[in-house]
C-alpha cells in the first residue's frame, strides 16, 4: 500500500459529488444514529469547504434527504476540530443539495455509496446508477468489508468503480483507503486520491482483500480485547483505559465497538 497523489480531473469547473446512504441503527451502548449515512455524508459535508465542490446527499428507507441534511449541522458543530471555522462549516452545509431520487444524480462527477453492507443490494444500486450518471462519472463504495471486485462485477463499466473507505468519525479520522479492483482504471483511483487530499485526508492505496488495509491489520485489536474479557482478565472499561492511556490509541476497542456499531 502506498500514499497516492494526482491532479483532480474536475479542476476546470465546479465538481458535483453525491453520497448515498440508508438508515442505520447502531447497537452501541452510548449512542444511536438516526442519520441515513452519517459517516460518509458527514465527512463530505464537513470537508466541502472547497468552493468548487457541490455536494448532494440522498437518504432512503425511512429518512428523507432533508431530515438527513438538517441533522448534519448540529453534528458537525460537535465534531468541528476548530471552532473558528464555523462560518466555513455553515458555507459547506449550504452547498449540500438534498436529492430524493437516484435520478437527481445525473450530473454528478462522483457518487459515493454508503448503504447497507449487503453485496446484492450494492450491486443493484451500482447497476441503477450506471443508467443515470454520465459515462465519465466515478462510482465509489464506502464499504469496509465487501469486495470491490464483487461490487464492480455487475457493472457494465467496472473501470470507473473503486473503493473510497473513510473511517468513523470522518472529520477526525484522516486516513481514507482507496481500493482498486482488477478492472478499475488508474485514473479512477488517482482522482479519488487527489480529492481525498483536497478534503484534508491522507489517501492510502489498499489491495482489494478482506478488511483492505486498516481493518485487516486491526483485526487483532478487537478480537484480543474480547478474549481478555472472556477469560476474566479485565473488564471493558479497564481495557479501554489501558489501550487509550497506556498504548496511545485514540479510543479503546470497546469504545470503538460502540462508535461503529456491532451490527457492522
Amino acid at each position: 500500500s502506498d500514499v497516492c497523489s494526482s491532479d483532480l480531473p474536475w479542476n476546470d469547473r465546479r465538481m458535483t459529488a453525491a453520497v448515498l446512504g440508508v438508515e442505520r441503527s447502531f447497537t452501541g451502548r452510548r449512542w444511536r444514529s438516526r442519520l441515513a449515512d452519517e459517516r460518509a455524508a458527514l465527512g463530505l459535508a464537513q470537508r466541502l469547504d472547497l468552493p468548487e465542490v457541490v455536494g448532494r446527499v440522498l437518504a432512503a428507507r425511512g429518512v428523507d434527504a432533508e431530515t438527513a441534511e438538517d441533522f448534519l449541522n448540529p453534528t458537525l458543530r460537535r465534531l468541528l476540530p476548530d471552532p473558528s471555522r464555523l462560518a466555513d462549516m455553515d458555507a459547506a452545509v449550504a452547498r449540500l443539495i438534498p436529492a430524493n431520487a437516484l435520478t437527481d444524480l445525473g450530473d454528478c462527477d462522483l457518487v459515493v455509496e454508503a448503504i447497507v453492507e449487503k453485496l446484492e443490494v450494492k450491486r443493484d444500486l451500482f447497476r441503477q446508477l450506471e443508467d443515470i450518471v454520465r459515462p465519465d462519472a466515478i462510482l465509489a463504495s464506502n464499504t469496509s468489508s465487501l469486495s470491490i471486485t464483487a461490487i464492480a462485477a455487475g457493472c457494465k463499466h467496472p473501470e470507473r468503480v473503486a473503493g473510497f473507505h473513510f473511517f468513523n468519525p470522518v472529520p477526525l479520522m484522516k486516513v481514507v483507503e482507496v481500493i482498486a479492483a482488477p478492472k478499475t482504471a488508474p485514473q479512477t483511483t488517482a482522482a479519488l486520491c487527489a480529492l481525498a487530499e483536497r478534503m484534508g485526508h491522507r489517501p492510502v492505496r489498499a489491495q482489494d482483500t478482506p478488511g483492505f488495509l486498516v481493518n485487516h491489520a486491526g483485526r487483532g485489536f478487537g478480537t484480543e480485547a474480547l478474549r481478555l474479557v472472556a477469560e476474566g482478565i479485565a473488564d471493558f472499561a479497564t481495557i479501554d483505559a489501558v489501550m487509550r492511556d497506556g498504548a496511545g490509541f485514540r479510543m479503546g476497542p470497546f469504545e470503538l465497538f460502540d462508535l461503529t456499531g456491532l451490527d457492522i
